[in-house]
């Protein structure tokens, strides 16, 4: 009888352990997709050079980096412009430079912020053109 008592215990204790590690060997091995975004907007179409500030690789893994630097250089500096790699140079500014070609900002911007849990406290003060601000 004791016997029986331990194998309830111990396949208890198995269900357990199942149902507690479930979520992690579950989706081990499937990451979600990234989001796919799209430039094909009325902005992007009107303007003559389609190309961001620096390179796309660039861009994907500084741009927080880049916005923060432009942040503080701007506004506790005065430096206002920006000199690519290329030698080209753009205006500091979020609404100026960056939401001139990613206008749609739910569909560009939220959609890998959500994908990486990130809350950016650009939006905070910025506010996108045609966007009311809550």
């Amino acid at each position: 009888m004791k016997q029986h008592k331990w194998g309830l215990i111990i396949l208890g204790l198995a269900i357990f352990a199942i149902g507690i590690t479930f979520p992690f060997w579950y989706g081990k091995g499937k990451p979600a997709a990234p989001p796919e975004l799209s430039l094909d907007t009325p902005a992007i179409a009107a303007l003559t050079e389609k190309r961001c500030v620096e390179d796309t690789a660039f861009m994907r893994a500084n741009h927080m980096k880049l916005l923060q630097a432009w942040r503080d250089e701007s506004v506790r500096e005065g430096l206002r412009h920006y000199t690519a790699k290329d030698g080209r140079v753009f205006e500091k500014s979020l609404t100026g430079s960056c939401i001139r070609c990613h206008e749609n900002k739910e569909q560009f911007c939220d959609r890998c912020h959500n994908y990486v849990d990130a809350s950016p406290s650009c939006f905070d003060c910025h506010v996108v053109p045609g966007e009311v601000k809550k």
